[in-house]
Parts: C-alpha cells; structure tokens; sequence
C-alpha cells in the first residue's frame, strides 16, 4: 500500500510504503529511486505490516518492488501503475504529482 504526503513549502513528496507479510519475514524495498539497492524495511506492530517512509521528488515516477526473504518479489497491489521490466514481470510504480 502507498500513502503520500505533500508539502506546501516543498518540492517533494513523503511517501509510506507498506507491505503485508509475516513479522518473522525480512522484507526491503528495492527501486529506482536508490540505484536499486534494499532499503530494510522495518515490521510495525501497529499497522502489523513493514514500512519505509522516503521523501521523493514532486512531478515524477518511480519504479519499485518488494524483497521478501531475500528470495521473492513481490509488487505492491494498490500501485499507481504497472510496467513491464527487462526480466518479463512487472514493476510497481509510485506517481508523485498531487491530484
């Protein structure tokens, strides 16, 4: 799940990227946003799902997918939009132009 938040003051977005999976997984976020290296994202017990909060560029698209267990991919259900990638699957894909 993607929420986004924008600023009045800046040319950017917060975006919260969640991921429902089982708190004894280890789960990252892999995109195009950070040269596509894991970003560890923590299990939180209150929204019992892992999160990673990033503050992104206004106006732009971001490819990105999730790592679980270091072995499966898996792309977020309720993304802006999907693209097919080099590998035949598909990528998420967060828009952050405001609506």
């Amino acid at each position: 799940m993607l929420t986004k938040r924008f600023f009045k003051t800046k040319n950017e977005a917060e975006v919260t990227f969640e991921f429902n999976s089982d708190s004894n997984d280890q789960v990252a976020l892999i995109a195009e946003f950070n040269n596509w290296q894991p970003l560890a994202m923590r299990y939180s017990k209150k929204h019992k799902a892992f999160r990673a909060k990033v503050r992104l560029p206004k106006d732009a698209n971001y490819q990105f997918r999730y790592l679980v267990n270091n072995q499966i991919w898996q792309n977020d259900h309720q993304a802006d939009r999907y693209l097919l990638n080099s590998f035949g699957t598909d990528n998420s894909v967060v828009c952050t132009t405001q609506a």
